[in-house]
């Protein structure tokens, strides 16, 4: 007997016996390459939260920043078009609008200082969808 398997989807009993790496490709079997470090990330990928140099304090910390940023960013942009669209010759909705999407995203910033990141991102996505609303009426 030549240590072949009767059919192609098995493994030759003999090569399995050496030892010898059969057929498949590496990535499908969930081998890692030699010398590859199981907590090696590539700068734009998350580590996961096993890895021992992760700190879930910095990500949230990092959330929070992003979400007062964002909040006080889009609040000062809507007060300020709708500043100048108050003396231009256009319907009264359009200033309207572009001050309430500010409203809408003034409590973001405090949510987001406060840890609530994520209700902070959803009303900066309602107030930045009015502002645009607005802008649609002009």
């Amino acid at each position: 007997m030549s240590g072949r398997a009767d059919s192609d989807t098995q493994i030759p009993i003999a090569e399995a016996a050496e030892g010898r790496p059969d057929d498949r490709d590496e990535e499908t079997t969930g081998a890692q390459a030699p010398g590859e470090d199981a907590h090696d990330h590539s700068p734009g990928t998350a580590a996961p939260a096993d890895d021992p140099g992760h700190d879930p304090l910095e990500d949230a910390r990092r959330a929070r920043w992003t979400a007062v940023a964002a909040g006080s960013l889009l609040t000062l942009a809507g007060v300020a078009a709708a500043l100048m669209r108050l003396g231009g010759g256009v319907p009264a909705r359009v200033p309207v609008a572009y001050a309430v999407g500010a409203v809408v995203c003034a409590p973001a910033v405090f949510l987001g200082a406060r840890g609530h990141t994520r209700r902070a991102l959803w009303l900066l996505v309602l107030g930045a969808m009015v502002m645009a609303l607005g802008d649609q009426f002009d």
